[in-house]
């Protein structure tokens, strides 16, 4: 019985210095939490506390107690714990994983881009080498392009997500055909200006992503996407004309329905993110019955394109990565059916010409820096790498979470 009395009352000595350590452990952790609070606050309210508080600045010490470990200290404050995967602004739309069922989230775009082209034309003929006969023109191109966009993401499941985008468009095309100085009697007549600019509702996009894979046992995001342009814009061949054909505004849309399928892979490898896609555009030709004299436009089928890209995205802490990528687009070549128009009324026989393919490459640099869990800001700037690429393109996305979801 002496015995069992003297371990009773070592278990009830133990069972009591467990319970000051749990209750100096509970103390400690409420301090943390004290400390967290005012960090969320704002700097004046923080000053103002400050001010206020009589208090010791450094809470006081732990004591020690035989056989149980002092507390952890915490030096700073911990980083937030984003339940989000990594966004790669490079990408665009395509740049994040998807929606969570229920949550909607708004997006705004503003983007820029600007095409500078110039080419000396020669005709004549070439007698010898180096001795050409002939008349020297300069063909001088700029576009420049302001759009600004209103995007909405609706997740229906945690794999399956629809979107709509609806741009507005602001567009600036100069183009002049002028000989060099000199090289004809009168070279202010023969200088063409076929400069436009115009303004509207662009092409409205509708999306469809489905997540395939999650990141995990090594695996990236995988992200089959789907998306479907609709002609809503003014097109090329619906804007007016004046009696020589030459465009009195800028066309603001392709004036075609497209469908681009294409696929996303997503690798976060901490702290670095490996990124890359690849998708095919198909374009459908349509019926445009354009008079451009001499000739009428009367079918126009669009070139299809491939398109792929690849980067690394560089996490500098919790809210701020950078990215860098390559991206490369080769567009087939444009199937265009025209008719002679004749004085007399009557058509010649139809005649189809195809253009040269085009090669676009790009150089891309992102920036994304995380706000909060809700929103974030996308900056991405492309820069053409190839003669028929555009010469720079810049794009800020702001997305923002306006439903959180399940």
């Amino acid at each position: 019985m002496e015995d069992l009395r003297a371990e009773v009352a070592r278990q009830r000595a133990e069972l009591e210095r467990q319970m000051r350590a749990l209750q100096l452990q509970q103390d400690r952790l409420a301090d943390l939490e004290r400390r967290l609070t005012v960090n969320d606050r704002s700097p004046a309210q923080r000053q103002v506390e400050a001010r206020a508080d009589t208090g010791p600045a450094i809470p006081p010490s732990v004591p020690t107690i035989p056989g149980v470990a002092p507390p952890a200290e915490t030096v700073g404050v911990a980083p937030e714990d984003f339940d989000r995967a990594p966004e790669v602004a490079v990408l665009g739309d395509q740049g994040s994983v998807i929606t969570r069922a229920g949550q909607l989230t708004s997006e705004v775009q503003l983007s820029y881009a600007r095409a500078d082209r110039n080419r000396a034309i020669f005709r004549g003929i070439e007698v010898i080498e180096s001795v050409l006969v002939g008349v020297f023109d300069i063909n001088e191109n700029r576009q420049d392009v302001l759009t600004g966009a209103a995007m909405l993401r609706y997740g229906l499941t945690d794999d399956l997500e629809l979107g709509v985008r609806i741009p507005v468009v602001s567009r600036w095309d100069t183009s002049i055909l002028a000989p060099i100085q000199g090289s004809t009697n009168d070279d202010p007549a023969r200088t063409i200006d076929n400069s436009a600019d115009g303004f509207g509702l662009g092409d409205l996009e509708l999306s469809a992503r489905y997540q395939l894979l999650d990141a995990k046992q090594g695996w990236p995001f995988l992200i089959g996407n789907l998306q479907v342009v609709a002609p809503t814009g003014e097109g090329p061949f619906a804007v007016e004309r004046d009696s020589l054909g030459q465009a009195q505004e800028a066309a603001t849309g392709s004036g075609f329905w497209g469908v681009s399928p294409s696929l996303t892979a997503i690798l976060p490898t901490d702290p670095a993110v490996l990124f890359g896609t690849i998708g095919y555009t198909a374009n459908f030709a349509d019926d445009v019955m354009t008079e451009i004299p001499p000739v009428m436009v009367t079918r126009v089928d669009p070139g299809d394109s491939i398109a792929f890209s690849a980067g690394i995205g560089f996490s500098l802490n919790q809210r701020t990565s950078l990215n860098l990528g390559y991206a490369h687009t080769w567009a087939f070549g444009t199937d265009t059916t025209t008719r002679l128009l004749q004085d007399s009324g009557t058509w010649s026989e139809e005649r189809t010409s195809t253009s040269r393919d085009l090669q676009l490459g790009r150089l891309l640099f992102g920036v994304t820096y995380r706000t909060s869990n809700r929103t974030s800001l996308n900056w991405s700037v492309e820069l053409g790498a190839t003669d028929d690429a555009t010469d720079l393109r810049t794009v800020l996305r702001i997305p923002f979470v306006l439903l959180t979801g399940q």
